[in-house]
């Protein structure tokens, strides 16, 4: 019989965790403080950290966020991805006040799992005699999927396994539709759209045949967009506050923006009839500003932003925005664009993708007005009609989908071909004399083309180039979501705008000073899907090649 299996969603705004066993999936409610000295199994956790001693996680902490929003850890994970910050230094939360002990990403996520794994041991025991699904983006770079990896350890992890989201909340749709055969066919094209409270994901799975059976194919992974569910609440509280007299200070916008999240959900939530609801701000101070603000959000202001702001008409091949400021504030690397249609117009442009079908996931997409923008929007683009491809309960569905695709790992079920998300690059630097004024040309060696299968790995025996040891050397790595035909260990002549530079490594490999040796590349993914980059000497030395997790991205 198939052994137990968790599936963890490490979420952005919220976490969640369901289990499998036999043939059946379940949502776990997870015990939580929910006010103080108060605890209650709540469906989700909260991915907030209120820092104070000993730290709060989930329910409780997102409330004492209302009030003291410079001890609040939000949006852990959104930092974890992020290239241009040291991912591993304390540095959340950015706005904390002076006294205040700060916290790297890693470790906000690392609090997170640890305080679902001490729920399941309280109430079920054993949690590391079982196999763990933990999810993430399907943009995440190797770098982030490590550091979730180094959190999960760290929380006390033994054996745990990354699935990307997306394919999650397809896993999801399976398990709850045993008859997919019948609703879907060869040739057929699903888009998945994952919008949640903080990120933005796009991505597409062929449906093909094998040996007369169906089976599934991840084919292309969108950009990792920070834009979700927050931004819409921030536009809805900028509305509101431009309808108060008075200025409001940073924690009253604060409470605010919480206040119009809870407000925007009942208004958009099925079958509610009401056309406002009421907005209660405390006050500050003494005297008129010092009182209690009241309002309304009005149900015909948030269609208004959410059509006209974040789902507008678009055509499919217009190019969303990006900062060209030369300095900004330090934070989070968000979309310069909020039109979520222009980014799922470029992403489907760029990959020259028809699909026939579109599978929505994240809290966001529970609005049925929004499901149906987008599938006005994708209509009016494609030549024809796209099938939604109805799921349940899109809060859980990526918990519940691991939970299933760890069961398809022993064998009950369907498994969808996959792979790394994009295709990667060493940047290899041209012999040629120097020259002044002139920079060395950068020529790109593939090392793992898109789709190439976790537990596999490459050797390019006749390449051979020359390794600097001895003393510190960079090495620069690319990404590519639109090169899917270069061979592994080709070599490309250019490095054009289809690519993506990541966060290079700078490291140390022993030996002797100033000496380059002649070594050829293996390349291997993980079942973690962790890249890994091997430089091989004729003598049989072998260096291995790690991301510098605290690398600036260039």
């Amino acid at each position: 019989m198939p052994t137990e299996v968790i599936g963890i969603d490490l979420g952005t705004t919220n976490s969640a965790l369901a289990f499998s066993q036999a043939e059946s999936v379940e949502v776990f409610p997870i015990p939580q403080l929910v006010n103080p000295g108060e605890e209650r199994e709540e469906p989700l956790l909260p991915s907030f950290l209120f820092l104070e001693d000993p730290p709060i996680v989930g329910v409780l902490a997102q409330k004492k966020g209302l009030d003291n929003a410079g001890r609040l850890v939000a949006s852990a994970k959104s930092w974890l991805s992020h290239s241009g910050a040291d991912r591993t230094a304390p540095i959340l939360p950015p706005n904390a006040p002076e006294g205040v002990a700060k916290v790297s990403p890693v470790e906000a996520s690392r609090r997170y799992l640890a305080h679902m794994r001490d729920a399941w041991n309280q109430k079920r025991g054993n949690f590391d005699d079982h196999q763990v699904l933990v999810t993430v983006p399907a943009s995440f770079d190797a770098v982030a999927r490590d550091l979730t990896l180094k959190a999960a350890d760290e929380a006390g992890y033994r054996n745990v396994i990354l699935l990307e989201e997306p394919q999650a909340a397809f896993y999801a749709w399976i398990e709850k539709h045993p008859d997919w055969r019948e609703r879907v066919r060869v040739g057929d094209l699903i888009l998945v759209v994952d919008i949640g409270g903080g990120t933005t994901d796009f991505t597409l799975i062929a449906v093909r045949e094998s040996d007369g059976e169906l089976m599934l194919e991840r084919i292309a992974v969108g950009d990792h967009i920070l834009l979700g569910g927050d931004n819409i609440d921030v536009a809805l509280a900028h509305h509101i506050s431009q309808q108060i007299p008075n200025k409001l200070d940073a924690l009253q916008f604060h409470q605010l923006w919480q206040q119009c999240r809870a407000a925007k959900e009942k208004l958009l939530a099925a079958g509610h009839k009401a056309k406002d609801a009421a907005i209660t701000i405390l006050g500050r101070g003494t005297g008129l500003v010092g009182g209690t603000i009241k309002t309304k959000l009005k149900l015909e202001d948030v269609e208004k932003i959410l059509l006209d702001g974040f789902l507008p008409a678009v055509q499919m091949d217009e190019v969303p925005q990006r900062r060209r400021a030369g300095l900004a504030e330090l934070g989070l690397p968000y979309a310069a664009d909020a039109a979520i249609t222009r980014h799922l117009g470029n992403f489907l442009h760029r990959q020259g993708a028809t699909p026939t079908h579109v599978l929505f996931n994240g809290g966001v997409l529970r609005a049925d007005l929004i499901r149906t923008r987008i599938l006005e929007i994708l209509n009016g683009w494609l030549p024809h009609p796209v099938t939604p491809l109805i799921g349940e309960d899109l809060m859980h569905a990526v918990a519940r989908g691991a939970a299933y695709y760890g069961l398809a790992r022993q064998g009950k079920g369907v498994r969808i071909r996959g792979g790394v998300p994009h295709s990667y690059y060493v940047g290899i630097e041209t012999a040629m004399p120097a020259v002044p004024g002139f920079r060395t040309p950068l020529k790109a060696l593939t090392v793992a083309p898109f789709g190439m299968e976790e537990g596999t790995g490459h050797k390019f025996p006749n390449r051979v180039f020359a390794l600097t040891v001895g003393e510190p050397a960079q090495f620069r790595f690319f990404q590519s979501s639109t090169r899917k035909g270069d061979a592994p260990g080709s070599l490309i002549e250019e490095v054009g705008d289809d690519f993506e530079e990541l966060a290079p490594i700078e490291v140390f490999l022993p030996g002797n000073a100033g000496e380059a040796v002649p070594v050829s590349l293996e390349t291997l993914v993980t079942e973690t899907g962790v890249l890994e980059l091997w430089c091989v000497a004729r003598d049989g030395r072998r260096w291995k090649l790690e991301f510098n997790v605290r690398a600036q991205a260039k």
